[in-house]
């Protein structure tokens, strides 16, 4: 007789950049948006962020993929609407094409403050966006136990493998500072100066996971005050929420693309617990290999060849997405996302936001008209954030 999928429950953060929509850059604003949220009848719960340019949302507690779509839905068009209110835009995309870091006011307040003095230069240059996806393993409101957590560390251990092939799928940052890249996601490269990020080592339990956290926390690594949440890998178990946090994602652009992620990391949680039940598990890999395919995504996105390491060789990513779905598919109707999961299957046809920026960069001039065809990329993510919102 078969067992009951375990219930895994959901939580997005979405980090929007502000747009002046006559300047097409960002507008810092974010302190004028939080005492008005503060005068609403139904608050949002808006968070700042380092940067005054920046509004960060959190949706509910979600116990399906259609709550996460209406939370979603329901917080761009909130804020879209704040925003419209006072003549600015929101975007959904983990770089600006041309705005600049040293002109970005910083968000008072203790907890920044003390970011800057501890990061110095690297934390100034954090002018970026992603999106986190909390997978939740108990009910909510319960403690969980050390089963619970060691259990959390082992599918940590196993998820990591996957996340590069989801950064790929993800990609929305090609532009840094008015110029192209040449990568997919450059956001990744910006956040890596930080430490403690990048792909996390396994851990052989909870205990151990726990014993370096004391240690970083003894020897002052955290600094003063917030401790755990100054662990910013790529995924690792929340410091508040007892969750499992994926963090590797850039910010997806449309409302499709952010459900289809969260989906496929639900689902991946899904059949790393199914293969458990069947006393399976996924192969642990070696930190050095996983960090090898996350640069190729950062890179080429989904236009490139990860490694299968099993076998030695490169393999079109598209091909590998197939893989992965044929993996995930004994899941997907047991946690109703098979329509969101399969929706890989469209970003891979018509691109991720990075290649349908670069592709309005081009057809408005490119390097030959940069500012023009920089405002146009502008005015297709304003376009495209609210997308199916309204």
């Amino acid at each position: 007789m078969s067992q009951s999928p375990p219930q895994l429950t959901l939580g997005v953060e979405e980090e929007y950049q502000i747009i002046d929509p006559q300047t097409r850059n960002l507008h810092s604003y974010i302190s004028e948006f939080i005492s008005q949220d503060e005068k609403r009848d139904s608050k949002l719960d808006l968070k700042p962020e380092f940067m005054q340019s920046q509004v960060e949302v959190g949706s509910h507690i979600c116990y399906n993929i259609k709550q996460v779509r209406q939370e979603l839905v329901r917080l761009r068009r909130a804020v879209s609407d704040m925003a419209k209110s006072n003549g600015l835009a929101i975007v959904a995309a983990s770089t600006h094409p041309f705005a600049r870091w040293e002109e970005q006011s910083i968000t008072e307040g203790v907890r920044y403050k003390e970011l800057l003095d501890d990061m110095q230069g690297v934390a100034r240059r954090l002018l970026i966006f992603g999106m986190h996806v909390h997978v939740g393993f108990v009910e909510p409101g319960k403690e969980p136990d050390l089963e619970t957590r060691n259990l959390i560390i082992e599918i940590m251990n196993q998820a990591r493998y996957f996340i590069p092939h989801i950064l790929a799928l993800s990609t929305s940052s090609p532009f840094w500072h008015g110029r192209n890249t040449g990568l997919k996601s450059y956001r990744s490269v910006v956040f890596e100066s930080l430490p403690r990020t990048g792909i996390p080592h396994s851990f052989d339990s909870w205990g151990e996971y726990k014993r370096y956290e004391e240690t970083m926390a003894k020897v002052g690594a955290f600094g003063k005050g917030d401790t755990r949440a100054k662990i910013w890998w790529d995924i690792r178990p929340h410091p508040a929420f007892d969750t499992l946090e994926f963090r590797i994602s850039d910010i997806c652009t449309t409302v499709d693309e952010a459900v289809c992620i969260a989906a496929t990391f639900q689902a991946i949680c899904g059949k790393l617990l199914k293969l458990r039940q069947n006393n399976m598990s996924w192969r642990r890999y070696r930190h050095v290999h996983i960090t090898e395919n996350k640069w190729r995504a950062v890179r080429y996105g989904i236009h490139g060849q990860l490694i299968d390491f099993g076998k030695s060789q490169e393999v079109p990513f598209h091909f590998l997405m197939e893989e992965l779905l044929d993996l995930l598919d004994d899941v997907l109707d047991d946690y109703g996302i098979r329509q969101d999961v399969e929706y890989i299957r469209t970003i891979l046809k018509n691109g991720t936001s990075a290649d349908r920026q670069l592709a309005v960069y081009r057809q408005n001039g490119g390097d030959d008209n940069r500012e023009e065809a920089l405002k146009a990329v502008v005015d297709h993510l304003i376009e495209e954030t609210i997308r199916g919102v309204y």
